[in-house]
């Protein structure tokens, strides 16, 4: 299960929850109000989905606020439900709903390119769309390997069948909406396997093993930024492989410095051959640590999009450190942490 954010209002809704069955592939699309809660989104989970098909054996979804709460957490433990998250910097961990997203956006996208306001009017069809079409994975639609039978049929209209002028327009422009969206939904869902089997190799490694961890400094937030994060070191390590999470995700051994889930995708591991004698580590400042040095001077100031707002990034000069050594800081977090610090 995974959200889809950041759409225009329609109705009063803003968020469209996704959740697909691993086995049948039959999906819902549950549109949501802003702002949206674990509670709330729990209440609708129960509503929607389990009044219909009952608790799941477990669910996998990404790292998101409302599926790391405690009252998430709690709440399914205590149904019996295992709770899969999906591992760092790896959304293909869930791509079953990442890719069901992609194809949803593109028929609202396709459908609601004129009006994109009108998507929540459209999303009933989507779904009903989506789920009595030919499964490629599973060879059947989702609606018949729920059901257990063929979906019923969709009988063609045929112009000029209706005496009245507005049904007969009213359900020829379906027609030619329902031709024109089959079309894009099967070109874009084979556009997207395509793209994804060129990036996708095997490769594997046994407990012990020493690798290199690709990190992206400007979407690791516990990574210190630097002024030039393009030409910033890609790899860092090696560390040690202590422990095999599934087939395609390992534990590695970080220091406590490194605050980083140790958790990862074997996509973002390349094999180290030959133990180094001197070991790279991400950049960090822990402004919890209260080891951690006092800010002596802001260098520059700069406005970053975080979420859906605008908030302020400082270029904090550390005491007893280097300029070249500056980190970009979030000035709410800094003013917390260093309340008499005044620049």
């Amino acid at each position: 299960m995974d959200f889809i954010d950041g759409l225009p209002k329609s109705h009063g809704y803003e968020v469209i929850l996704v959740v697909v069955d691993r086995l049948s592939k039959y999906g819902h699309f549950i549109p949501l109000k802003h702002p949206y809660t674990a509670q709330s989104v729990a209440k609708v989970f129960m509503d929607v989905i389990v009044r219909l098909h009952g608790l799941p054996d477990n669910i996998t979804s990404d790292r998101d606020a409302v599926f790391l709460s405690t009252f998430w957490q709690e709440l399914f433990s205590l149904q019996g439900v295992q709770l899969n998250l999906s591992s760092a910097y790896h959304p293909q961990s869930d791509g079953q709903t990442e890719v069901l997203n992609r194809c949803l956006e593109t028929y609202l996208r396709c459908f609601c390119a004129e009006d994109a306001k009108g998507w929540y009017d459209c999303l009933p069809m989507a779904e009903f769309w989506y789920n009595t079409c030919h499964h490629s994975a599973i060879e059947l639609t989702p609606y018949e390997a729920l059901y257990g039978r063929p979906p019923p049929l969709h009988l063609p209209y045929l112009p000029g069948e209706s005496s009245s002028a507005e049904v007969d327009n009213t359900l020829i422009n379906r027609e030619l909406k329902l031709q024109l969206l089959r079309h894009h939904l099967i070109r874009a869902q084979l556009r997207m396997k395509q793209q994804a089997d060129k990036h996708r190799s095997d490769r594997s490694f046994a407990v012990g093993d020493w690798v290199y961890f690709k990190v992206r400094p400007y979407r690791q937030v516990t990574i210190s930024e630097t002024p030039h994060h393009k030409l910033a070191a890609k790899y860092y390590g090696p560390f040690q492989i202590i422990r095999k999470v599934g087939p395609v995700a390992y534990t590695l051994l970080f220091p406590d410095s490194v605050k980083i889930h140790p958790t990862v995708h074997v996509s973002l591991l390349k094999k180290c051959y030959e133990v180094p004698s001197l070991v790279t580590y991400p950049p960090t400042t822990d402004l919890a640590n209260p080891h951690c040095s006092d800010p002596e001077a802001i260098l520059q100031r700069r406005m970053v999009k975080k979420g859906n707002k605008a908030v302020t990034q400082v270029l904090v000069k550390w005491k007893d450190l280097s300029a070249d050594a500056a980190t970009w800081e979030y000035s709410n977090i800094l003013k917390t942490r260093f309340p008499s610090f005044d620049p």
